[in-house]
């Protein structure tokens, strides 16, 4: 199976083939910042599969951002096409925990000691980092330490 990296880089050319110009530019922005990353990392290419999945996670978090933002503002179309863009930045994600796991990892935290929201992240986060979104995470976190008061 090809690296995330390779993958982003196949599915660019085959949008640039297809003439799919909002889907090859998506893709050429993510690859950019995936340099970027690089040259921050001070690190040799290829990027690993984890830092390419944290870059699509940051740019995937910054379009969610724009969306409501631009909700907000009344403007559906843009926030729709903002929207798009993470349906198809997510298809090279891995598949997501399930909040199902991630809320018996929380009953697991806070009965392990756990008394406030802090403690609880503490524990849970390193577990799903990278596989769970963090504000989920603390959702969840929330709704369980009500729960448990």
């Amino acid at each position: 199976m090809a690296s995330l990296p390779e993958r982003l880089r196949a599915a660019m050319n085959e949008a640039r083939k297809q003439r799919d110009q909002a889907r090859t530019l998506l893709l050429s922005t993510i690859l950019a910042d995936l340099k970027n990353r690089e040259f921050e990392l001070q690190h040799p290419p290829p990027p690993s599969d984890d830092e390419t999945a944290e870059v699509l996670r940051r740019g995937i978090k910054r379009r969610r951002e724009a969306a409501e933002q631009y909700a907000a503002a009344r403007r559906q179309d843009l926030a729709d096409r903002e929207l798009a863009e993470v349906k198809m930045l997510e298809e090279f994600l891995p598949a997501a925990v399930p909040p199902d796991e991630i809320r018996a990892a929380v009953r697991a935290a806070i009965a392990g000691g756990a008394r406030d929201l802090g403690q609880v992240m503490g524990k849970v986060m390193p577990h799903y980092k990278g596989r769970a979104d963090g504000k989920l995470i603390n959702q969840i976190a929330r709704e369980e330490l009500s729960a448990a008061v």
